[in-house]
């Protein structure tokens, strides 16, 4: 089967982590999963909030957002609108989830990190992006902390590294990282979350036509898995740098 942009079922899109993007956060990186192009931002704050004070353990939390004309036509700020809408406040649950399956909350102190990922292009997989990128900005602002002496020096508040990627049915087959072209046309749409060792965080799926059996579930899962594991050595390679 031929892909929209010619890639082999299987294959990620272009990725790239440029970090340190912005100048006065304690974590930041440009995450780019082709053209889709995600801003993701670590915030640290000594204190927790007040549900958490004295238990000695710390919060780490998630905002999403999209520019308004992070795609083809410009919609409203939900400022503006004075509400969130539901895919924003699921999104930014589901990144907060991720992140805090990760984060060993007595390691990291009683302090707060907030990650804002902002869509700055949208072209299919945002949220994965987002969860992907997160990550990075949110190791980078832990290693700023425990320079500072916010954080212990010898602790270790991450436990894994997570990444996320979309999978999907197209045409009956199985394929890894769709584009908005791909997303918009698949039978079935599932976005997949792991942990550097490979253990399943959270996994969404829906059949949006036919529905689909174990096998091409068996199938999702490993390819998801499999370019899961890829964007782990992205990251690593990234952090190493």
């Amino acid at each position: 089967m031929s892909r929209a942009d010619g890639r082999a079922n299987d294959q990620l899109r272009p990725i790239k982590f440029t970090r340190n993007w912005l100048n006065n956060a304690e974590g930041s990186v440009l995450v780019e999963f082709g053209n889709t192009r995600v801003l993701c931002v670590a915030s640290f704050t000594p204190g927790v909030p007040r549900w958490l004070v004295g238990k000695g353990e710390g919060w780490v939390t998630s905002e999403y957002a999209m520019l308004p004309r992070a795609t083809h036509t410009r919609s409203d700020r939900e400022s503006v609108k004075g509400k969130l809408g539901g895919r924003t406040q699921e999104i930014s649950r589901l990144v907060g989830r991720s992140l805090r399956g990760i984060v060993d909350m007595k390691a990291l102190g009683e302090n707060t990190i907030v990650i804002d990922c902002d869509v700055l292009q949208a072209d299919g997989g945002t949220r994965t992006a987002a969860i992907t990128g997160a990550y990075v900005a949110l190791a980078d602002a832990i290693t700023w902390a425990q320079s500072k002496g916010h954080i212990a020096a010898g602790s270790k508040p991450l436990t894994q590294s997570v990444a996320a990627v979309s999978v999907g049915i197209i045409n009956g087959k199985p394929v890894l990282d769709l584009c908005y072209e791909e997303d918009v046309s698949a039978q079935t749409d599932m976005n997949i979350v792991c942990t550097g060792d490979g253990n399943f965080i959270e996994v969404q799926g829906t059949a949006e036509g036919e529905p689909f059996d174990r096998e091409l579930l068996n199938q999702l899962l490993d390819i998801g898995a499999a370019g899961c594991a890829e964007l782990t050595k992205l990251q690593v390679s990234a952090l190493a740098k």
